[in-house]
């Protein structure tokens, strides 16, 4: 049974966001891949390989569209995820923050759409959308009302979710390291009284027995 359906712009936002939460009930969605010949970034088969360690290490399946990062529209990406919605009828979606990165914005705005009520989409009950370190460390709306606002949390293993990021090698940065992982996990888990968590926000929850 696969419950949870991740929308991830690039090849490492589902561990950076939602670590903690995916198993082997999962099934992300990568909206597309960096371009192979750009200088000092990694072929797109690296990539591949670091998401397959990833996906065996917590269980879960994977697909890439085939899209270059930087160049999704709104528009390419809408009937992708209506299709992922229809053919796994998830129980929960879990969508980006549209942060000051072009790509997560056109994910979010895609999957809000996808996700819309229709008579021929299937109906998620449960919508959230997670942060991740540089929506933590730089919002982009420079608004106090239209910032990352969590109502939602989730205890997790933060060993299991650095081990995770680990195996996304070529993805590990100074910005975004295993410590500043680890702090923002402590600092959502004092906020929801738990050792570790993750935080998100509530787009739509329809209870259990609804």
């Amino acid at each position: 049974m696969t419950n949870k359906l991740i929308i991830a712009p690039h090849v490492d936002d589902d561990v950076l966001g939602c670590g903690g939460i995916i198993d082997g009930n999962t099934f992300v969605l990568y909206c597309g891949l960096d371009e192979s010949h750009l200088t000092g970034r990694p072929a797109m088969g690296t990539r591949i390989a670091e998401a397959d360690k990833a996906a065996a290490y917590l269980g879960h399946k994977y697909l890439v569209l085939k899209n270059k990062v930087n160049n999704y529209t709104i528009p390419d990406l809408i009937p992708p995820i209506e299709k992922a919605i229809n053919d796994i009828k998830p129980e929960e979606v879990y969508i980006p923050y549209p942060s000051y990165n072009q790509d997560h914005r056109v994910a979010y705005e895609a999957a809000l759409v996808a996700l819309r009520p229709h008579d021929t989409n299937f109906f998620v009950k449960r919508v959230f959308v997670y942060e991740q370190p540089h929506v933590f460390l730089w919002d982009n709306s420079h608004q106090i009302d239209s910032a990352f606002k969590p109502n939602y949390y989730k205890a997790i293993d933060i060993e299991r979710k650095i081990k995770a990021y680990e195996l996304m090698e070529t993805q590990v940065r100074a910005f975004r390291s295993q410590e500043t992982l680890r702090s923002m996990a402590q600092l959502r888990g004092a906020q929801s009284n738990l050792q570790y968590a993750e935080a998100f926000q509530i787009l739509r929850y329809i209870g259990e027995n609804s």
